[in-house]
Order: structure tokens, then C-alpha cells, then sequence
């Protein structure tokens, strides 16, 4: 299947792009941009790529657009290990989403960037709460500018800043305003985030940051020195149980709670993340252990079939 083919939106959401008079004198449908925004996404983000693909047609591209902003954000401490490139990348993006937001703005007075003209369309076709696009900002430069996090309670609320905030912003795209979807979002981004980070130990290693919580190393006697290093022990795997366990109660919870059909697709990373904890707990929660570095072969089946089953 073509990606070109996979984020047609609806004829009456192409409407509701050509009504806006922001974009009159623009060419609204650009396949050449979504397709760019597709494929930052396939390639930085593949799991959620793969679980964006079976999402109903109406939201699919907008939530491609979404995530891709998102990647743009993430990546920027993972391009760079200078403090101020990276601030001035990441001023970029406020700078960016200021112009959006003004009253009467046009295309053609938004940045020439692929995906900062897509999340332009989108915010107007959809009118996307802005705090929650900030929050992706403002919460990187935050732990930019710290290193770490103090407690598993900062670590959730760094989750619910950069995982959470996607799913409300996804669920805006879908037209649901529930209470009970919104809850189960605020689960679902704590326990992504929460296994990001023990996914991504490597890749901290690599850029020598600790992302685990400080007040839980330490009662476990271990060092930062030991995480950068990959240095497995009883302890260690104390440390990722305690994570882990705490991801595990989020996920169940957001599992627990009843939302509209709609929201169940949009939650279908749940399948992703359960996937990542049955692993390692399979592997006595060692964080290092080289086969949580490998793709699963049965994902994209299992996120279909539960797709198919509208679980997640």
C-alpha cells in the first residue's frame, strides 16, 4: 500500500480546511509535506507509526502530523550535546508555534518546514489546545537543563507532559471531549513514558544521561556511574522492577477505564507498551539485556488483530 494513499482525509474535512480562510490563497493538500511528516515518524518513532496506520482515515494524517512534531521536538537533545544549540533549536519551535497561533495568521508567514506548515493546517482545520503542543517543548528544555529526575513522581509528570499531551491532542483531532478518554490518556502517557525511558537506557548511556529516578537508584545503591556503564545486578534490576511495576499500574488502569469506540484506536500504543514490559519482565527486569533492543516480529499482527478485536 502506498503511503500516498493512506492520508486522504475525507472530502468533509477537506472542506473544513478550504472554508478556513487562513488558508484560502494555499494549497492545502500537500502530499509531498505529509508524506515527509509520515516518514519522520516511520523512521524515529516506528511502533506508533505502525499503530497511527490503522487509525480511521479522518485522523490518521493529522495524528501522523502530530507526532511528527513531536519526533522533531524529541530529537533535538538526541542531535546535539550543546546546551545552547539546543535551546536555540528548541526556540525554534515556540517561535514557530507563536506565529501559528496569531489571529489572522497565513501559510505563507509560517516557517518553510514541512512539518511546522502541516501542524499549521491542522491547528486551524482542528483548532488544537496550544498548551499542549508548549507542553512538548517546554518540558525537553526542562530536563535539557536539569539532566535528570529527582523521583518517580517528576518522571510521571515529565510522561504525562510528553506522552499524554499527544493523546489529548489526538483526541481534540477526533472530536472527543470525554472525561473518561481523558483519564485514560493521562494512564496510558505515563506508563509510554515510564517504559520509554527504560527502553531508551541505552541511548541515554550514549549521551551520558541517567533518565531514571535519582530517589530510587539511591535506595537501591546505585550509581549513575553503574547505569552509564550497563553494569547488571540485583539492584539494578530493583531499580527497573520499581519503573516497570508502576508503568504496569497505569497501563492496567487506562485498560480499566471505558471510552468511546473512536478513542480505542487511538490508544492502541497500550498493545506496544504491554508488549515491552511481558518482555522484560521475561528477562528478570535486567534492562540491559540485548534482546529488548529488538524489534518484535508479531507487533504490527498483534496491532491489528487487536484493532480488529477495538481493544487495546
Amino acid at each position: 500500500m502506498k503511503i500516498n494513499n493512506l492520508f486522504r482525509p475525507l472530502n468533509k474535512y477537506t472542506r473544513m480546511y478550504m472554508l478556513n480562510s487562513r488558508l484560502h490563497s494555499t494549497n492545502v493538500v500537500s502530499s509531498d509535506a505529509v508524506n515527509y511528516c509520515a516518514n519522520i515518524v516511520k523512521q524515529h518513532d516506528y511502533e506508533n507509526f505502525l499503530a497511527t496506520l490503522l487509525m480511521t482515515k479522518m485522523i490518521r494524517s493529522p495524528t501522523l502530523v502530530i507526532r511528527a512534531f513531536n519526533v522533531e521536538v524529541a530529537r533535538i537533545q538526541d542531535q546535539t550535546t550543546d546546551v545552547q544549540t539546543a535551546a536555540f533549536r528548541l526556540q525554534f519551535w515556540q517561535d514557530t508555534l507563536k506565529d501559528i497561533y496569531k489571529s489572522d495568521q497565513n501559510l505563507r508567514n509560517i516557517p518553510a518546514n514541512p512539518v511546522a506548515q502541516e501542524l499549521f493546517k491542522v491547528c486551524c482545520c482542528y483548532n488544537l489546545p496550544r498548551r499542549y503542543l508548549e507542553k512538548l517543548i517546554t518540558s525537553r528544555s526542562n530536563i535539557m537543563k536539569s539532566k535528570y529526575f529527582r523521583s518517580l513522581e517528576d518522571l510521571e509528570r515529565y510522561s504525562e507532559d510528553t506522552v499524554s499531551s499527544i493523546y489529548y491532542l489526538i483526541l481534540s483531532v477526533a472530536g472527543i471531549q470525554n472525561v473518561h478518554a481523558d483519564h485514560a490518556a493521562s494512564h496510558l502517557g505515563k506508563a509510554q513514558g515510564l517504559a520509554n525511558v527504560l527502553r531508551s537506557i541505552f541511548v541515554s548511556n550514549h549521551h551520558k544521561m541517567v533518565s531514571l529516578p535519582m530517589d530510587i537508584l539511591m535506595n537501591n545503591g546505585i550509581s549513575q556511574e553503574t547505569v552509564l556503564r550497563g553494569i547488571d545486578s540485583e539492584n539494578m534490576r530493583s531499580v527497573s522492577f520499581e519503573v516497570a511495576s508502576r508503568a504496569n499500574s497505569h497501563l492496567q488502569k487506562a485498560r480499566s477505564i471505558t471510552v468511546p469506540k473512536l478513542a480505542k484506536q487511538i490508544f492502541l500504543p497500550a498493545i506496544s507498551v504491554n508488549a515491552y514490559l511481558t518482555k522484560l519482565q521475561k528477562c528478570n527486569f535486567n534492562v540491559f539485556d540485548k534482546s529488548l533492543a529488538l524489534g518484535s516480529a508479531t507487533l504490527p499482527f498483534s496491532l491489528y488483530f487487536n484493532r480488529l478485536l477495538n481493544k487495546y
